[in-house]
């Protein structure tokens, strides 16, 4: 009888993490916090900054603690404006990106190593159009020697000194990852900013298995759009909707970000609080301080979801930090003849 209900909780807890792993294949690597990795929303993104010509982030992802192996994610990114005219209309925007994520028993891991470029054009005084292209060295590896298989099994227990008699395993996969973005910006005036984008990762569909099989990543599609409205001097709201589809599968995001500025008028010193829901399963709570172009985030994904009953709806903890500044002071005052929200 012991051993039937250890079959039984063996059985549901595989189910369990075959399930989430399907999941996170579909709809691919994420952060709750998108707005908070441009680069891996849209290639687009790259160096398009209104009042700064660079940045650097890193983002952290440690979700579904309640499995006995959880998921973790971990990003850096850098971008920049190079060869901007003199009018600082028009500029090129380069990236980086380095992406690790590990997850389960057998230490199923991704390493994306990634380049971004970008041109940014001012369609007039109060829009731009922002058009980039990406591509990613990927590498993908498994150990199989710390997973069970059904050969295994000896009536009692799964001895993996056993042979597991399966052919053609291959511990890593590695390929080259393309994908490519549009941006549309506009801001009528120092209180707006509103820009929506469309981007198309895995443009070349490339061929991801450890079978040595024809196994291809579906091209993905994904589209966001962001609003800034300044309220008053001490208030920005920014609501947004993100949005991606992959093989039939589909993740949507929507919410908003409160920024409540308590600094001065030369020194902007925000408060952040926000709440997001990715549809059908977390509700997303977040929280932040931003101080002289340094952003420091956190967040909290409650599951909502069917799965949430069996991990006690722990979702997901999240982490980012963002600096952004100007490599050139001078670069300031070039940056106010066109009409551009500074936040």
């Amino acid at each position: 009888m012991r051993q039937l209900f250890s079959l039984k909780v063996f059985c549901i807890s595989v189910g369990l993490v075959v399930g989430m792993f399907l999941e996170l294949s579909a709809q691919g690597i994420h952060f709750s916090q998108f707005y908070n990795s441009p680069l891996l929303t849209s290639p687009a993104n790259a160096g398009l900054m209104s009042d700064k010509d660079y940045r650097v982030s890193a983002n952290y992802r440690s979700q579904w603690g309640g499995v006995p192996v959880p998921f973790n994610t971990f990003s850096v990114q850098a971008d920049l404006q190079l060869l901007s005219n003199k009018e600082h209309t028009n500029w090129l925007g380069f990236g980086l990106a380095a992406l690790s994520d590990r997850a389960g028993d057998g230490n199923l891991a991704m390493t994306n190593i990634g380049g971004f470029i970008a041109y940014h054009l001012h369609l007039g005084e109060t829009s731009m159009l922002s058009m980039g292209v990406s591509g990613a060295y990927v590498q993908r590896s498994v150990d199989f020697a710390k997973l069970s298989f059904d050969a295994q099994w000896d009536g009692s227990d799964f001895n993996t000194t056993l042979s597991n008699h399966e052919r053609n395993l291959s511990g890593k996969a590695i390929y080259t990852d393309f994908g490519l973005g549009i941006n549309y910006a506009s801001f009528p005036n120092e209180y707006v900013y509103l820009k929506a984008g469309i981007s198309v990762l895995h443009l070349n569909s490339p061929r991801e298995t450890f079978l040595n099989e024809s196994n291809t990543l579906g091209i993905r599609p994904t589209a966001n759009i962001d609003l800034l409205y300044k309220v008053h001097y001490g208030l920005i709201v920014n609501p947004a909707v993100y949005y991606t589809q992959q093989n039939g599968a589909y993740q949507i995001i929507f919410g908003s970000l409160v920024q409540t500025n308590f600094g001065t008028m030369a020194i902007n010193s925000y408060l952040l609080a926000g709440i997001y829901n990715r549809w059908n399963d977390a509700l997303v709570f977040t929280c932040g301080y931003e101080w002289k172009g340094l952003r420091l985030m956190a967040s909290y994904d409650y599951t909502i979801s069917n799965l949430g009953q069996y991990i006690n709806h722990n979702g997901a903890f999240e982490f980012s930090v963002r600096y952004s500044g100007l490599n050139n002071l001078s670069n300031r005052d070039s940056r106010k003849i066109y009409q551009c929200p500074r936040f």
